[in-house]
């Protein structure tokens, strides 16, 4: 006997400015938008704390204002920071997310790109847990598509470069391990949307 049949609908990707599919840890650390900012940039940053140690709780702390600057010797020279990105992606793959993409995070500093300057204010900042001249793992190229595909559903994503691009001689990372050819491949986005300099010596992942 036919019936109708109604699906559930599906989960929602975003809730505002919130991605569902990340693990939320709200920082004190951002603003607002300037008024009819075009959130069109992507800007990939590399973080670990100390540099080189993975998998700790230190980055999160440091994005909440909650890291013990006694710890370590290393957090002496960091003493004070308040700082933040929009997401964090861990070694395995695990995706945080501190700022509400509708707002302003703390990521970029002094910066210009597609001449524009204060690219806090329209791009969207990611950190990646790696240490600059480093590779970066499999499941984070993976989790990294994902999300800027899961981006381009809610902003108008136009562009992407590495805060060494947008702050080029204060910044270094992501750095040469960062593989940008493997994350044109994955996304399959024109390689108009990337730096010009990013393509003539890929690092692949192994």
């Amino acid at each position: 006997m036919p019936t109708d049949r109604v699906d559930p609908p599906a989960p929602a990707l975003w809730q505002g400015g919130w991605l569902q599919a990340a693990r939320a840890c709200p920082s004190p650390n951002f603003g607002p938008r300037p008024a009819g900012a075009a959130i069109d940039l992507v800007v990939i940053h590399s973080i670990s704390l100390p540099p080189g140690t993975y998998g700790g709780p230190e980055v999160e702390q440091l994005f909440t204002n909650q890291l013990d600057w006694t710890a370590h010797p290393y957090f002496e020279q960091i003493r004070g920071l308040q700082v933040s990105a929009h997401f964090f992606i861990r070694r395995d793959g695990e995706l945080l997310q501190f700022v509400d993409a509708d707002a302003r995070a703390w990521h970029a500093g002094t910066s210009s790109w597609r001449g524009r300057s204060q690219c806090n204010d329209d791009s969207v900042g990611i950190e990646l847990e790696g240490l600059e001249g480093e590779r970066f793992e499999a499941a984070q190229y993976a989790t990294l598509a994902q999300l800027c595909r899961s981006l381009g559903t809610r902003y108008p994503i136009a562009h992407i470069a590495g805060h060494e691009h947008i702050a080029p001689g204060r910044k270094q990372d992501p750095g040469t391990g960062f593989d940008w050819a493997e994350l044109q491949t994955r996304l399959g986005w024109s390689v108009s949307c990337f730096p010009e300099d990013t393509f003539f010596s890929p690092q692949r992942t192994t």
